[in-house]
């Protein structure tokens, strides 16, 4: 007598492991990654001097790449500038942007909840300018947005960031050339709207 075995099939409960969303600070050794997703991300091939500021110290804390599940899929890079007030310094986002595919996975929020906490942290600690870093207090943060992208727009509106003006011929070789200006307060700095228009 032959013994017929029947193998069951057991159902094997899938475990969603949670995705793992990570920022690396821009390098010489991750510039080829940084100027890649730059082609594919933006209309426009920036200049050999972009990607030397983006290496500058002071910029570390605000100039990533980011990695989903240890991919990278985006890049956030800002510089910081003069303010509109003596003693005042602002942020200004030169780019921002996720590949396609892993837009709506809230990435782009969380890289600029990144850079606003780092804005944040690098604040005096009083008015005195107790951290000892011996920089102006970051007041805001700003960019431009191409007026044709209004799904940009609506992105940063969601953030925090208003309409303070509106740029014509902002953009040189793309078209629409015009830009809006958006600006968001950096915490504490809530009192520091600044209205640009076409002067």
């Amino acid at each position: 007598m032959s013994a017929t075995i029947t193998e069951t099939q057991k159902t094997v409960k899938k475990v969603k492991t949670p995705a793992k969303v990570s920022f690396a600070s821009i390098t010489p050794n991750n510039l080829g990654t940084l100027r890649k997703l730059n082609l594919v991300l933006f209309p426009i091939k920036y200049t050999d001097r972009f990607y030397k500021d983006v290496l500058l110290p002071e910029h570390e804390n605000y100039c990533k790449l980011v990695y989903f599940n240890d991919i990278p899929v985006g890049t956030i890079c800002c510089r910081i500038e003069k303010g509109d007030a003596e003693g005042e310094s602002k942020l200004y986002i030169m780019t921002m942007g996720v590949l396609a595919p892993y837009r709506s996975l809230g990435l782009g929020t969380q890289a600029l909840q990144h850079v606003v906490a780092a804005a944040h942290a690098s604040r005096p600690k009083t008015s005195s300018n107790a951290s000892g870093s011996g920089s102006s207090p970051l007041k805001y943060i700003y960019l431009h947005v191409q007026t044709s992208n209004s799904d940009a727009k609506r992105f940063y509106e969601r953030n925090g960031f208003v309409e303070v003006g509106k740029i014509d011929g902002y953009y040189k070789k793309i078209e629409p050339h015009d830009a809006w200006v958006l600006q968001r307060a950096l915490p504490g700095a809530e009192d520091t709207m600044v209205s640009i228009s076409n002067a």
